[in-house]
């Protein structure tokens, strides 16, 4: 499309600021729900942790567009309330990723040696002072890497967000590709963009993990 054409490229750049709300907010939020559905499913008690191994085991068998769609027109005909696209897609990949990070987080957690626990329970401290001060900074340590992973999942699932009309950037890339007949030029942009955007975030997690990796070592 044409490189004047200055509408064109505010029409992207809105997109793109959509697609970084909700990479941001997806992320944050499934990080947050999954790492304490990780503790949940470790240490919870036998309901709980039977609910959780439900959850997870559903939404890794549902893909995430199922999800977003069933959110986005099949939730209003149960509940009677209508959640606008940018936030039933961000209701949808977040309970989506979060089973991901639960699974991640437990594998963390079941990394860390008994007898740390032990020598923590000798030295009197108590349950939730172990799992903060010793079994969960170095989990999360030894995820890092899986993390980094679940982040590009997440920001490349904001895409699927277009199906339900989000205006986030590949929604945008396919109206301006449509009206401008320049289909190539537009989507091949849109890779450069979204490369631009996954792959330091990637090197960023890869460099942080080598920073701290001694430190998740027992």
């Amino acid at each position: 499309f044409p490189s004047h054409d200055i509408q064109g490229w505010r029409f992207l750049a809105d997109g793109l600021l959509v697609t970084l709300q909700l990479s941001l907010f997806c992320c944050v939020a499934s990080l947050i729900l999954g790492i304490l559905g990780g503790i949940g499913r470790v240490y919870g008690g036998r309901t709980l942790r039977g609910l959780i191994t439900f959850y997870v085991d559903t939404m890794r068998s549902i893909p995430v567009l199922v999800v977003i769609v069933w959110i986005y027109f099949a939730l209003p005909l149960i509940s009677g309330y209508n959640l606008p696209p940018f936030w039933s897609a961000f209701v949808a990949i977040t309970i989506h990723v979060a089973a991901y990070v639960i699974e991640i987080t437990r594998a963390g957690i079941g990394s860390i040696r008994p007898g740390q626990v032990r020598a923590a329970q000798a030295l009197g401290m108590s349950h939730v002072q172990i799992l903060r001060e010793v079994v969960l900074p170095q989990a999360l340590i030894r995820v890092l890497p899986s993390i980094g992973s679940i982040i590009s999942v997440t920001i490349k699932d904001t895409a699927i967000a277009s199906v339900i009309a989000v205006p986030e950037y590949m929604k945008q890339s396919e109206t301006l590709a449509a009206q401008s007949f320049h289909p190539i030029e537009v989507f091949t942009f849109a890779m450069f963009v979204y490369f631009c955007i996954l792959f330091p975030s990637t090197r960023l997690v890869d460099r942080l993990h080598r920073r701290l990796a001694h430190l998740g070592q027992s």
